[in-house]
């Protein structure tokens, strides 16, 4: 018997170019293959059922995805009776391979709706890993733009809840500028869509903010918005997101990883956009309070240069110069009479030094009759006998001098 690997025939040792299978063969080993898997639970929606008595057909499809496979029943044990098309359900099956028409389909053991409670108890164990992963942080929260240069809508096409956003958003600012995605927003292809539109939107660089909207409805319509592929691409988001589900009793998972929950479309609008007439008010009031502080600021400041200006200072500049000219004059005419008191008195000190001089120099002795004597090498004479008669002399008087002989010494 040959094996399939990977999901893939593995090269074959009896079959080749010359020697190949025969369909039968074929058959044989598929059929081999595919049954020896046993049975498995699978989830999904039914999109067609018909019963023939005990037996059923039908198809299911994958919850997010256009992925379908043909289910049938040879009773109806283990099959809830009352089951119909878009049902979402969980199945037990057999995997069965018709080698006849080579066809692939999943016998039924078990098929039953999902449940409301199993629901949420899904919804809640999903929860709660969102939390724990640090999903649901409001510190990782990202800030909406006063005023976004174009707004992202993800909503249903032609719904209540795109009119709403658009007609609010419009009222309030006129030239908001949005890039619209039409998704559906429950059945089995609405996670795929709106995953998809997310990323798009999320890429645009002219987008500054998404908005999902959904104009709320039953809880079984809302839980393509707990869906954890549809979470997990909006908590990604590198722009803010707005989840504006419209269910207050029900919060989808959504509302908890969004960066801001609105509890309607129109309240959304709201958030998002600013008020044209509220933002006027505002700043006519801000210009207002700005004037008023300005003009509150120059009065204060006037009042302030005035009282500067009415101080003596300003008022007379020069008053300081002349407080200390007249202080410098003073203090000058002080220095001069203890300069002339000190000069009289050193005058006075000269005259009576020169008085001193005068009467110990010997002009002044010659001044009274006396004479110097001198010989002719100049030497003074200060006794008779320190010469010999006939020596020249000279003497000094105090008006000139003479010329003499000298004679024969007298005591």
């Amino acid at each position: 018997m040959n094996d399939f690997g990977g999901g893939a025939f593995a090269e074959s040792k009896s079959s080749s170019e010359q020697s190949p299978w025969s369909v039968g063969q074929l058959s044989t080993v598929l059929k081999d293959w595919i049954e020896k898997h046993g049975t498995l639970w699978v989830e999904g929606e039914i999109s067609q059922i018909s019963r023939q008595g005990q037996r059923m057909f039908g198809e299911l499809r994958d919850l997010n995805s256009e992925n379908s496979v043909s289910i049938h029943s040879w009773d109806s044990i283990g099959i809830e009776p009352d089951l119909k098309q878009g049902d979402r359900v969980v199945a037990f099956l057999r995997p069965r391979f018709w080698g006849k028409g080579g066809k692939l389909t999943m016998e039924v053991k078990q098929l039953r709706k999902v449940g409301l409670g199993e629901l949420l108890e899904r919804i809640e164990r999903l929860r709660q890993q969102l939390v724990a992963e640090g999903l649901t942080d409001p510190a990782k929260k990202l800030p909406l733009p006063f005023l976004p240069q174009k707004i992202g809508l993800i909503t249903g096409a032609d719904s209540d809840a795109e009119k709403d956003v658009l007609q609010n958003a419009k009222r309030r600012w006129p030239d908001v500028i949005f890039r619209v995605i039409n998704t559906k927003v429950q059945g089995n292809s609405a996670v795929a869509e709106i995953v998809a539109a997310i990323k798009e939107l999320d890429s645009d660089p002219d987008v500054d903010v998404i908005i999902i909207a959904r104009g709320g409805g039953p809880f079984t319509d809302l839980v393509v918005f707990s869906d954890e592929q549809l979470v997990r691409a909006a908590a990604a988001t590198k722009k803010p997101l707005v989840s504006a589900i419209g269910h207050e009793n029900d919060s989808p998972l959504l509302d908890l990883v969004a960066d801001l929950r609105a509890s309607t479309p129109t309240d959304a609008a709201k958030r998002v956009v600013p008020d044209v007439v509220e933002e006027r008010a505002k700043l006519a009031q801000a210009v207002a309070s700005i004037r008023s502080r300005l003009a509150n600021f120059i009065e204060t400041q006037a009042a302030g240069l005035s009282a500067t200006r009415s101080r003596p200072m300003l008022a007379n500049p020069f008053g300081f110069i002349e407080v200390h000219e007249s202080q410098l004059t003073t203090t000058i005419e002080r220095l001069r009479n203890r300069f002339g008191q000190q000069l009289e008195l050193a005058e006075q000190s000269l005259d009576h030094l020169r008085q001193q001089v005068r009467s110990l120099s010997p002009q002044s002795t010659l001044d009274r009759g006396y004479a110097v004597v001198r010989t002719s090498d100049g030497k003074i004479v200060l006794a008779p006998k320190t010469v010999a008669v006939g020596t020249a002399l000279n003497l000094r008087v105090a008006k000139g001098s003479l010329d003499a002989t000298a004679g024969k010494p007298h005591d």
